[in-house]
């Protein structure tokens, strides 16, 4: 019965041992999976951060375009409306030139 009992002794002996064989293996392979998990996710972030640049970079010249387009049209708004100004002050220049002249002969002599 001794040897019985030490042959089974033996054989839990023998299990735990391949069981603690196994545990390592697996902690092993635990330990790899952690790592290409953390190599896998710091690509992801590279991966979606420089989509991000590329968007924000993308939404930026959008809205430096349409800057640019609006104050374009303001300034050529300006401009229409300044030779519109100068043709108007010219126009009464000439309308009036005798008179102007008149006036400041008339100024001149009085003095």
């Amino acid at each position: 019965m001794a040897d019985v009992a030490e042959s089974k002794v033996t054989e839990i002996i023998k299990t735990l041992n391949v069981l603690e064989g196994n545990l390592d293996s697996l902690t092993g392979k635990v330990v790899d999976m952690k790592k290409q998990l953390t190599v896998k996710t710091l690509s992801e972030i590279d991966l979606l951060l420089e989509k991000t640049r590329a968007m924000a970079i993308k939404e930026a010249e959008v809205i430096i375009n349409a800057s640019k387009e609006k104050a374009n049209l303001e300034s050529a708004k300006i401009v229409r409306e300044g030779d519109s100004k100068l043709a108007e002050i010219e126009s009464n220049v000439n309308a009036n030139f005798n008179d102007m002249v008149k006036h400041v002969v008339t100024t001149i002599l009085k003095a």
